[in-house]
């Protein structure tokens, strides 16, 4: 592939994530299904008051100051301009780890913190994807966001870019819906991916039935609510918070 080809392929694949995060409401799902983990990614990182941070794919912008749309494969700053460079869940869906990464050390001054969220595959997240993409397969070339869970594949990238790096396994849960039946409705009008996934359905009824037959059981197996009470779902995340070297 050219280097020209392989620009064009990597403009498109994020022109199509973008419209996909687009076609949903990721405000609302921040509110109201994470609203603490960017508190607590903030207080995990050091977070201060005085300091420059860069919040990449804020999504509805909920601690940004400062608005800036770019990619995170090429981030639009100085080097060493931030003191702290976050990101939650939203680095691990940028399709290509390693320039991702290089990017997240090049803007972070030495001595700076980086730190993230990421769903873990295991958790409840990896199992919605695992169902999304066998109805709907990752387009070639992008790197599956559950790698990001692993331990091993994040020192890997950040290497000797940092001094220190710690990952803890953490818990959120989900009970803004009280069945699993409206849990599922509640993914198919809020969730872009989810979103685009039906939509690649759409003009195929039995693929579309069989979807939602598949979604709903997955959510009903997740419920870890005891019988007669409102629903829950545990997801488990990883918080990884590095010293920039």
């Amino acid at each position: 592939m050219t280097p020209d080809a392989g620009a064009s392929v990597h403009q498109q694949l994020t022109a199509e994530q973008r419209a996909m995060w687009a076609s949903g409401d990721h405000r609302a799902v921040v509110a109201e299904l994470i609203p603490d983990l960017g508190q607590e990614l903030v207080e995990a990182g050091g977070i201060r008051a005085g300091q420059r941070v860069l919040d990449i794919a804020a999504g509805a912008g909920n601690a940004v100051v400062e608005w800036v749309e770019a990619g995170a494969e090429a981030l639009p700053f100085p080097t060493g301009g931030f003191d702290a460079v976050i990101s939650c869940v939203g680095v691990m869906f940028a399709p290509h780890h390693r320039a991702t990464a290089d990017e997240l050390l090049r803007v972070c001054r030495p001595g700076g913190t980086i730190a993230m969220v990421s769903w873990t595959r295991e958790g409840f997240i990896g199992g919605l994807f695992a169902i999304m993409a066998r109805f709907a397969p990752p387009p070639p070339g992008a790197q599956p966001p559950s790698l990001w869970d692993s331990e091993e594949h994040v020192r890997e990238l950040f290497g000797d870019g940092v001094t220190t790096l710690a990952v803890r396994r953490r818990i959120t849960v989900f009970d803004r819906c009280a069945t699993p039946l409206e849990f599922r409705e509640y993914w198919k009008r809020t969730y872009g991916p989810t979103i685009a996934v039906y939509a690649a359905n759409a003009a195929d009824p039995e693929r579309l039935a069989a979807l939602d037959s598949e979604f709903l059981e997955f959510l009903e197996s997740w419920n870890a609510a005891p019988v007669g009470r409102p629903a829950r779902w545990e997801a488990q995340y990883l918080l990884v918070t590095a010293t920039r070297a």
